[in-house]
């Protein structure tokens, strides 16, 4: 089931996205179903092409990330990748939606993509053991991890360069039915394929990465994480465009900019 978050220009709505590609119709839904169920509106359907999808989710109250999970890219990135996930957190005043515009932010001068699988936590999850982690989990997105690569090199940690606003874009929408561990990944700039990947590639699966996250912080529900991004990272520029592409999903594409 694809939950998407939406306006067609009054307060944002949530609902269930059906229908084959160029004729979805979205069924309104009467709250957030993370906290109040799949209950229908009673709202007529409304045609997808007519409304604006925002990010699916904003995180209650933090994006956990993980870095160098796939071995081409911590390579790439020139390091090992760790025995153990390694996490960093992204704010929620980071996420933005689908199409919405990345800003680059004054500063720096080499932003670059990341494309991610993104997991969205169900319930409040504390101390969870792997065997029982699908019990927490609501859905699946797309994420772009945007990050700051001269602030990552100067700054020693990675707040300012992964956390600047509109850096985390989400979308288009959650996906509740999904087998997450063999997706192809793929991203594009400006039509050019960059990464070409595959979630089996993943050096800390989804299940292990939700028990040692839980096992040191409480994830709320609403809470998103990042899964980590195949080889093939690179710059983008004000006015390039960006896609991520992941099985099952669907894409999720956005613009940067530069004010």
């Amino acid at each position: 089931m694809r939950i998407a978050r939406y306006t067609t220009g009054e307060d944002p709505a949530y609902g269930i996205v059906q229908g084959d590609p160029g004729s979805e119709v979205i069924t309104p839904l009467a709250g957030d179903p993370l906290y109040i169920g799949f209950k229908p509106s009673g709202d007529g359907p409304v045609m997808l092409e007519d409304a604006r999808l925002l990010a699916p989710v904003i995180p209650r109250s933090k994006v956990v990330a993980i870095g160098k999970n796939y071995a081409d890219h911590a390579k790439e990135m020139g390091g090992e990748a760790p025995k153990e996930p390694m996490m960093f957190f992204k704010p929620n005043t980071s996420v933005v939606g689908p199409f919405d515009p990345v800003v680059l932010p004054p500063g720096s001068d080499e932003i670059s993509y990341e494309g991610e699988l993104a997991v969205v936590i169900k319930t409040i999850t504390k101390g969870v053991k792997a065997e029982n982690a699908a019990e927490c989990i609501y859905g699946y997105t797309i994420a772009n991890d945007v990050t700051a690569r001269d602030w990552q090199r100067s700054d020693g940690q990675w707040a300012r360069a992964k956390g600047f606003d509109t850096s985390c874009p989400l979308g288009p929408w959650v996906e509740t039915e999904l087998e997450p561990s063999d997706l192809s990944i793929r991203t594009t700039l400006d039509g050019e394929v960059k990464q070409n990947g595959t979630t089996a590639d993943m050096i800390h699966g989804i299940a292990k990465i939700i028990e040692y996250a839980s096992a040191a912080f409480t994830l709320l529900p609403g809470d998103v994480i990042l899964t980590g991004t195949p080889a093939g990272v690179g710059l983008v520029e004000a006015g390039q465009q960006v896609t991520v592409e992941i099985e099952g999903i669907g894409a999720l594409t956005n613009t940067f900019v530069r004010r």
